[in-house]
């Protein structure tokens, strides 16, 4: 009898663990899959849009997927999913085109602004690029939004320093928006960033003081030539060459010798106008020699001497396989003669280009300009001087014929000019500071020695508004470098006395107040040139 009781005691206690066994393999099957089906179900979507109506641009949200885990590491991975825009005609309001690809999967199109949503609150940063993958900034997203009452945000300086992030994940949704970064393009320390508004008007600005500034010198430099040459013709005082353009709603970059070398690697860049764009053209040359190592591996391709009698240059960059060039005319159209009457006069072919036309084709970038010699007596006056279909006008007017030349000029680059291949900018006009009296008048601007502190009587040149409204019918997309209200400004960067060395027999009434000293304002200009070349490049690009 005891042992019968003894075994029915053990079968009980073998029963009751088999049980126990039995029910936690269960339990721990049940949890297995609500734990998957629970982590599965964190997943969340997210909308990826565009500050531009997208109607118009006929495209449809993106959809990302956001992975959200137990860890610190927030990610977001790109959907296959492809499109394109419409091509923008204009470059006053140009939206650059951007390209990423994460995980083999591409997304490609225009846009200036992406919006990544996450709940209510928004910030206006870039996300830095790490051999084509893209982060969120550092530190917590809670740190970031930290004022959920103001619709955008971003760094005291505009520019938004992205790199890999971490923070806690939730459930919840906010907006974060960001500006994607192009292919190859600079590091987030040199980005440009719109604190107000997507895209940035660097139009609008000061000048403030900036001792890393000049960015050469005219000893560094060998292609200055005299009549720009103020420290060489003896110009003591140096703070006009300490300034920089600080755009009010934004920042530029500084100018990259290195990496604007590698933009126009195995490219043509050419200049063509009048002395002013010949004056941008060598503060390009010297700005890029701040790269060169080996100063001989630069050189004029026909062995030729900067000076101003030879109309037209091409500097070889031997290790970058480029050219720099220049090439000279007063009104990118015609000058040529007709008879009138027994005489043969002077005329200007307003609906024939330029003859020289033909070695500007082919160029990869071009800048053009002309304003300088149209405010001349005799082309103000319009008195038997304009020429169209062989016919001279007893009189036209000035702006007129400024309008019928920039048509000529524009139908040239439709005709000659590939978007696929050709980036066009064309610069407004450089105001001129003459106090006094005209530049064979008396005219003079010496006693200037800081940038003016206002402009409030400024008027915008007729010229540049016909400018933009020829450009704005263009078939091809032209950028127009606006540089005449940053220039009003600096009344004190011209060589007036300092065009030429100094001589007893020199009469100090003949003062140069239209061109620029180099190192100076003209090396502002390029770096706006740098700074479209390198965030509005077009889809080629």
């Amino acid at each position: 009898m005891e042992k019968l009781r003894s075994f029915s005691i053990k079968t009980t206690r073998f029963l009751l663990f088999a049980f126990t066994i039995s029910s936690s393999v269960i339990f721990l099957i049940f949890f297995s899959l609500w734990l998957i089906r629970a982590t599965s179900s964190v997943h969340q979507q997210t909308h990826f849009m565009f500050n531009t109506p997208t109607q118009s641009l006929g495209l449809k949200p993106l959809t990302l997927q956001t992975s959200t885990a137990s860890t610190r590491n927030f990610s977001a991975i790109l959907i296959d999913t492809h499109f394109t825009t419409p091509e923008n005609r204009s470059r006053f309001a140009n939206v650059p085109r951007f390209q990423t690809k994460e995980g083999g999967t591409e997304v490609s199109g225009h846009g200036n602004i992406a919006n990544f949503a996450i709940n209510g609150t928004s910030i206006s940063n870039r996300v830095a690029k790490s051999e084509n993958t893209y982060g969120f900034a550092q530190g917590s997203i809670a740190g970031l939004l930290k004022r959920r009452e103001n619709e955008s945000e971003v760094s005291d300086n505009g520019i938004y320093q992205g790199a890999a992030g971490n923070g806690k994940s939730t459930s919840t949704q906010k907006n974060v928006f960001y500006n994607l970064p192009e292919k190859n393009e600079v590091s987030s320390g040199e980005i440009i960033e719109d604190r107000k508004s997507r895209n940035c008007d660097v139009t609008k600005g000061r000048w403030v003081s900036d001792e890393n500034y000049a960015l050469y010198t005219n000893v560094s430099c060998p292609f200055i030539d005299e009549g720009f040459d103020c420290q060489g013709n003896g110009r003591l005082d140096k703070e006009y060459m300490k300034w920089r353009w600080q755009p009010q709603d934004c920042d530029i970059p500084r100018f990259n010798a290195t990496k604007m070398l590698e933009l126009i690697r195995g490219k043509r860049l050419v200049f063509v106008g009048d002395s002013i764009n010949r004056n941008q053209w060598e503060s390009m040359l010297c700005l890029l020699m701040g790269a060169i190592k080996d100063p001989k591996r630069v050189y004029e391709t026909r062995g030729r001497r900067i000076t101003k009698e030879k109309g037209d240059y091409s500097f070889k960059f031997v290790d970058y396989k480029c050219t720099v060039e220049y090439y000279a005319t007063h009104f990118l159209v015609h000058e040529s003669k007709a008879r009138l009457g027994k005489k043969r006069v002077q005329t200007l072919k307003i609906d024939t280009i330029d003859k020289g036309s033909s070695r500007w084709r082919g160029a990869d970038i071009l800048v053009f300009n002309t304003a300088h010699w149209w405010t001349h007596f005799k082309t103000k006056a319009g008195i038997n001087y304009y020429q169209e279909r062989g016919q001279v006008h007893p009189h036209l007017d000035v702006s007129t014929a400024f309008q019928r030349a920039l048509v000529t000029w524009a139908s040239w680059v439709d005709k000659h000019t590939n978007p696929g291949k050709n980036q066009v900018f064309f610069r407004s006009s450089a105001p001129s500071h003459f106090r006094g009296g005209q530049w064979n008048s008396g005219g003079h601007c010496k006693e200037a020695t800081e940038p003016l502190p206002k402009i409030s009587s400024f008027n915008y040149p007729e010229k540049n508004s016909i400018v933009e409204k020829v450009i704005k019918q263009m078939k091809t997309p032209v950028t127009y470098l606006n540089v005449t209200s940053l220039s009003e400004y600096r009344i004190d960067a011209h060589p007036s006395v300092y065009g030429r060395k100094f001589r007893k027999s020199y009469s100090s009434s003949f003062q140069d107040c239209s061109h620029w000293c180099l190192p100076g304002v003209p090396d502002t200009w390029n770096e706006l040139l740098y700074y479209h070349l390198h965030f509005e490049r077009r889809e080629m690009w």
